[in-house]
Formats: C-alpha cells, structure tokens, sequence
C-alpha cells in the first residue's frame, strides 16, 4: 500500500511531473508514492524522473487509459526495472 497517492487524471504536463517530484522530495526515505495520470506523456515523463533520482517505477496501464505509476522511495545501486509496454 501506497503511503501517499496523487490523482493527477485531468492534469498535463509538465503538472504531473512536477507534482511527482513534490511528493518524492517531501516523502519519508522508504515511501512508496502512487500516481494516478491520464496525460501520456506522463509515460516517460515520470519513470525517467525516477530513473535519475534512482527509484523504482512500476507503471500500471488501465484499461480506462488512466496510467498508474508505483513509485518505490529507495535509492538503488543499479537503474530500477520497469515494464511499461507499448507507448500509443
């Protein structure tokens, strides 16, 4: 379970972005931060944010095209796995 989650849907860039960055910035060392967006270029926008700062990013595509992101607060020593499929 998440520790903080944003509803971004509705908002585009670069909000999405900049309120994930916020949150990252604001949130305890091992949160977990859920992101809820519908603005597709959130799809590179966020999991690149989290590649350099170093965490982890889950992308979940729903079927109603709202993406979530699963964003895990820790630093890594490698760059953090993600699968985000195909990008329409």
């Amino acid at each position: 379970m998440a520790n903080l989650r944003l509803d971004l849907t509705g908002q585009l860039c670069p909000i999405p972005v900049h309120e994930s960055r916020r949150a990252m910035e604001h949130s305890g060392d091992h949160d977990t931060i859920e992101v809820l967006s519908d603005d597709p270029e959130s799809l590179h926008d966020i999991p690149a944010l989290c590649d350099r700062k170093g965490y982890a990013c889950e992308v979940i595509r729903g079927d109603d095209q709202v993406f979530t992101f699963i964003i895990s607060k820790y630093k890594t020593d490698s760059k953090p796995q993600r699968d985000i499929g195909t990008i329409p």
